[in-house]
């Protein structure tokens, strides 16, 4: 089984030296817990809520920074871990709302959200390649970030690329729902998961940013579809014991089979 840890944190809205501290910490702490899969919020390196394209780039780092090498040497102290960490990522001319996948060895991949939400589009560039799948010891870890969740087209890629767990770092505003329901998002994550038989944990972040409040929902949910964890408000980690290579079945019954029941010859619109 692998245990995986999905963190809420409260990242400052620039303050990169201070955010980097969080991360670290909250990192030590779940490998010092027995995890083996750590994922923490979108952009929890710099913070959401910018005044200008400048403020995100003083906050920007690039995958060579030697914030991931510090990482790297914490995920050495437990063979085969895993970091999935949001970051403004510095590209250059552009910034890019990315995600790494890291283990003791460095960077593995890097993914730039495509799905840019609202004022994110004043800020970053979207990227243009599909959802990274990363080979480690525990299985198939694919990422993508917090609105590219929405998009059952972009999920579906990345199960048909063989992803056991969807990694994805979050930053939800908070929105109206009824009494007792659960966070909107959360719901479609359930769902996804079920459709894909794909485990995916979700990193949300907590606290009030610059008069934006947030869904607090960070969870883990199992390639069966159901929630094993949940954080709620505050800060906190949502823990679960997954077996990730079971994610790789896909079969429902004698005669059903998620994958092989598809109509791709049918599905044509969607590519318009």
């Amino acid at each position: 089984m692998t245990r995986v840890a999905a963190v809420q944190l409260a990242p400052v809205v620039g303050d990169l030296d201070g955010n980097t501290a969080k991360v670290t910490a909250a990192l030590r702490d779940a490998l010092e817990q027995g995890a083996d899969v750590v994922v923490v919020p979108e952009l929890a390196t710099s913070g959401y809520v910018f005044e200008s394209v400048d403020e995100a780039r003083s906050a920007a780092i690039r995958p060579d920074d030697p914030r991931f090498d510090e990482w790297a040497r914490l995920l050495a102290t437990r063979p085969g871990s895993v970091l999935v960490v949001g970051f403004a990522e510095d590209a250059g001319e552009v910034l890019h709302n990315s995600s790494a996948v890291v283990t003791a060895d460095g960077v593995q991949a890097v993914y730039r959200k495509v799905h840019l939400w609202d004022r994110e589009k004043v800020f970053f560039q979207p990227g243009d390649a599909r959802p990274p799948v990363v080979e480690t010891e525990h299985g198939r870890i694919g990422t993508m970030i917090c609105f590219d969740l929405e998009f059952p087209e972009w999920t579906r890629i990345a199960a048909l690329a063989g992803a056991d767990l969807l990694a994805t770092p979050t930053n939800w505003p908070l929105g109206p729902r009824p009494n007792d329901e659960r966070v909107a998002e959360v719901q479609i994550a359930l769902a996804t998961a079920r459709m894909n038989h794909m485990a995916i944990a979700f990193a949300d972040r907590s606290g009030t940013e610059r008069g934006v409040e947030w869904s607090e929902g960070t969870g883990i949910v199992g390639a069966d579809g159901w929630l094993r964890d949940s954080v709620g408000a505050g800060t906190g980690v949502a823990w679960a014991d997954l077996d990730l290579p079971a994610s790789r079945d896909k079969g429902q019954s004698e005669l059903v089979d998620l994958f092989g029941d598809r109509r791709p010859d049918l599905y044509g619109p969607l590519l318009g």
